[in-house]
């Protein structure tokens, strides 16, 4: 139960104590600053509490933006300040010290709440300000004050602003403009039926598996339907962040849901499509294009997450790209083309929705496969730019999430105590090895493979042996990703044995949800997977070293064996290590607001 303390002089007539208990407050009314501090002292430290000033005149949406977003320890609007559990002791603080100056002879015409905004803002501790638009939320001052804030109420449609702001502010072409109009009447839909966020993304889950067993049928009507419903869950993953927005029900589960959800529906699908191809008429076998698609969608999407790890915190940031680039996203045509080539998750779902129901797996493939390496040299290249042209001093804490997202394993790691030699910079150093791997992977002898994955192995400790710290360091990650997926790929490929590429493309996605979920731990500020689980399934080095291994040792179909008990053994550890640490975790309520994945 939250807690809303008013003070100052009530008025007559005032909605603020039913317009705080409609948003679940219990309200308590302070008799004077003293008395507020008391009431303050009573409220369990584990609940949120607001102080409020009776005087208040606003919207409604105002009051919920400013005192029910659970993502913020502190926030306020003018008028009103809120605290949960990681922000009590500041604002007790606070309180206390306003008493000790006498600020409680002043409560009548000062607004208390606004002294405690001014005394946190003093002490640094980061207090939230919603922006509000054309919301009203005042402290009048007089009669006549309050009748014009009573007024300018009365001239906003609060009901349009809350379904504007429920629309993601940054997002892409297709989505803004063919999707959000209508799925925001959808969200608050789901509202008024008392539906969460977590339920609208569990149905666009299962309508995107429904999907991929209608394209696994392998008809024309079965593509059809296969295309249809994936809008459809697309429309539904729109509609959860704006239900989340609309109703400012924010978790941190309910983001790793979201983005974990996404993956695994387009994941899902690729397979689909794949099955579909091998039934067909044709027979057609288009697995290691489904394997490669979600290998170069995956390693896009730690390029993103590496480089916005490792830059949004540093210091000195800037960058004569980062300002051109700026420049152009001024200009209003330039950010709807910048946006679209990257072919953010809207454009690239429709995009595979109608050539599925138009065309075959493989032409759908070959077309997703191009325009994804587009945006990857594209986004890449820039990003490249921006590092090299960037003054910037980086953090301790980016160089380990950036380690982190590395997942070197125990070998690895025993590689870079045990060697003494240092050979250079950590990027040099990783790409060195990932192409040793790749030149033994296409040289045709038997145990190459294996002799590259060691030299792998041996790199990868190196290339942690110093912090990412470097100008372009944030590239060994998704560099690491390339190269464990890429040898699943080739191996398989070279099998030649019908089921090979299947296990693999299993395995690959098993290692992905490890990956994602290590980014979204890191996003959550939540740490990354425990160690032991990283040793459990090897690191990126010991699971390229297996592979090439099992490789030389059996034959294709054993191979193929093998591949699958591995993707089955990885899947067990990490989705329920997963699912367990999600569940119970406990960390702060985020959000995800940036680029359309």
């Amino acid at each position: 139960m939250s807690t809303a303390i008013l003070t100052g002089q009530p008025v007559p007539g005032s909605s603020i104590e039913g317009d705080l208990r409609s948003l679940g407050f219990d309200v308590r009314v302070a008799a004077d600053a003293a008395d507020a501090e008391t009431l303050l002292a009573q409220v369990p430290s584990d609940q949120r509490v607001a102080v409020v000033d009776a005087r208040f005149v606003g919207h409604l949406h105002a009051l919920r933006l400013g005192l029910t977003d659970p993502r913020f320890p502190l926030a306020a609007i003018p008028g009103a300040v809120t605290a949960q559990a990681a922000g009590r002791q500041a604002l007790t603080r606070a309180m206390a010290r306003d008493n000790s100056a006498g600020g409680g002879t002043a409560v009548a015409v000062d607004s208390l709440a606004d002294r405690m905004v001014t005394a946190l803002d003093a002490d640094g501790a980061g207090v939230h300000r919603p922006e509000l638009g054309s919301l009203v939320a005042e402290v009048p001052a007089d009669p006549q004050a309050r009748n014009e804030a009573r007024q300018a109420v009365a001239n906003v449609d609060e009901e349009a602003v809350r379904l504007k702001s429920a629309v993601k502010s940054r997002d892409g072409f297709f989505t803004t403009f063919c999707i959000s109009p209508y799925s925001r009447y959808l969200a608050r839909w789901c509202a008024r039926r008392g539906l969460t966020p977590n339920q609208v993304t569990t149905a666009s889950l299962l309508t995107a598996l429904i999907a991929a067993g209608c394209a696994a049928t392998g008809t024309r009507v079965g593509f059809v339907a296969a295309g249809i419903l994936l809008i459809c869950s697309f429309v539904l993953d729109c509609t959860d962040g704006q239900l989340a927005r609309y109703s400012l029900q924010y978790s941190t589960l309910g983001a790793w849901l979201d983005a974990t959800f996404d993956r695994a529906k387009e994941y899902a699908y690729y397979a689909g499509l794949a099955l579909g191809a091998a039934r067909g008429g044709g027979g057609d076998d288009v697995w290691a294009l489904a394997l490669g698609a979600m290998i170069l969608q995956t390693c896009r999407h730690v390029v993103d997450f590496s480089f916005n790890e490792a830059n949004h915190d540093a210091t000195a940031n800037t960058s004569p790209t980062a300002a051109l680039s700026d420049k152009l996203d001024s200009v209003g045509w330039t950010v709807w083309v910048r946006r679209m080539i990257v072919l953010p998750i809207g454009e690239r779902w429709a995009m595979i929705a109608v050539l599925t129901a138009v065309t075959t797996p493989r032409i759908t493939f070959y077309v997703l496969l191009a325009g994804c390496a587009f945006a990857a040299t594209y986004t890449t290249a820039g990003r490249v730019l921006r590092s090299l042209t960037r003054r910037a001093q980086r953090t301790d804490r980016a160089a380990q999430a950036l380690a982190d997202l590395a997942d070197n394993g125990p070998l690895a790691s025993l590689v870079a105590r045990a060697t003494r030699v240092r050979l250079g910079a950590p990027l040099l150093v990783a790409t060195a090895g990932a192409a040793v791997l790749a030149v033994s992977l296409v040289s045709g002898v038997t145990w190459a493979p294996v002799a590259g994955a060691v030299v792998y192995t041996v790199t990868a400790g190196q290339a942690l042996y110093r912090p990412l710290k470097g100008a372009l360091d944030w590239l060994v990650p998704p560099l690491f990703r390339f190269a464990e997926y890429g040898t699943v790929l080739v191996l398989a490929a070279k099998a030649d044995v019908n089921g090979a590429l299947p296990a693999a493309f299993g395995l690959v996605a098993a290692v992905a949800y490890h990956h994602y979920d290590t980014v979204y731990r890191i996003r959550g500020n939540a740490g990354a997977p425990p160690a032991w689980l990283v040793r459990a399934i090897g690191g990126h080095d010991g699971r390229t070293l297996l592979v090439t291994v099992l490789a030389a040792v059996l034959t294709a179909s054993q191979f193929k064996v093998a591949l699958t008990a591995l993707a089955v053994a990885v899947a067990l550890l990490v989705l329920v290590e997963s699912i367990r640490f999600w569940v119970s975790a406990g960390a702060p309520a985020v959000h995800d607001e940036g680029e359309p994945a």
